[in-house]
């Protein structure tokens, strides 16, 4: 037994309605699958039941929310955005007084941290905010704590020597048996903070926005709204990061917007 298509679209919007969270921008193939996924892993007897518990338990309206949202990341993904990055960006942020960073869908902060380490290394963390959004609540609370599992640190030192580390990556955390804590200036630099990027507005101007494969789980109308919503936010001569499977082209900020580099998705809005 499964969710149809329209049961799938009528459960979105229940939600909207009921809680505020509007998926209903969201690709319909990722989204039916993951709404599936979740009624068979619950072993719901029938559609109405889903619904019901969703509707009237806001505990579990708060699973189903984990569920849809996509938490897939790690420290010092793509190695070589992040060089491009200490390069290319870093230098110029360096030329001003305060410096505001905004990680949009930042999920349980890796990479957010991986932003702090960055500025640590080129000294500009002293006179840097990162701000650090995602719908999900609870990943947030995970990347405020700046606690991630031991067994991935392996592979994030490979990335960040990758990346151009200078120092050793272990001096950045404290072992504790399967985890390892994250140091103090670091995370004492971000805000973690909710953020619905379909529903909610600006509210800064900054200089860099990271963005890395959010819009990819968008439909092209909402991928439109929220390119709109990053160029409100970034000022002249701000730069955008995306993904790698995402782009600039053929919206309606593409004329706004030069590429920094043809290998990596950063791009440096017009002066005016």
């Amino acid at each position: 037994m499964h969710v149809s298509e329209p049961e799938v679209h009528m459960l979105l919007n229940d939600v909207l309605e009921r809680y505020g969270y509007d998926f209903t921008g969201y690709a319909p193939a990722s989204i039916h699958r993951r709404v599936n996924h979740l009624f068979q892993a619950d072993r719901f007897p029938s559609f109405a039941e889903f619904r019901y518990r969703v509707m009237t338990d806001p505990e579990y309206a708060i699973r189903f929310v984990e569920e849809i949202t996509v938490n897939v990341t790690e420290m010092f993904r793509d190695p070589h955005f992040y060089a491009t990055l200490r390069q290319e960006v870093l230098p110029v942020l360096a030329t001003y007084p305060l410096i505001r960073i905004w990680h949009a869908g930042c999920s349980t902060g890796e990479e957010v941290y991986s932003m702090a380490i960055l500025l640590k290394e080129a000294n500009l963390l002293h006179k840097s905010v990162i701000y650090a959004t995602d719908i999900n609540t609870s990943v947030l609370e995970r990347g405020r704590k700046g606690i991630f599992p031991i067994s991935q640190m392996q592979q994030y030192s490979r990335n960040y020597m990758e990346a151009g580390g200078l120092h050793d990556f272990s001096s950045y955390y404290t072992a504790n048996y399967e985890y390892a804590k994250f140091r103090k200036d670091l995370g004492g630099k971000i805000i973690f903070s909710p953020h619905n990027l379909v529903t909610d507005g600006s509210f800064n101007e900054f200089q860099l926005i990271v963005c890395r494969n959010v819009l990819i789980y968008f439909n092209k109308t909402l991928q439109d709204k929220v390119l709109r919503l990053f160029c409100d936010s970034l000022e002249p001569l701000g730069f955008l990061a995306l993904g790698s499977k995402e782009t600039l082209n053929f919206t309606s900020v593409s004329t706004k917007f030069r590429q920094l580099d043809n290998r990596e998705k950063i791009w440096r809005k017009n002066h005016l």
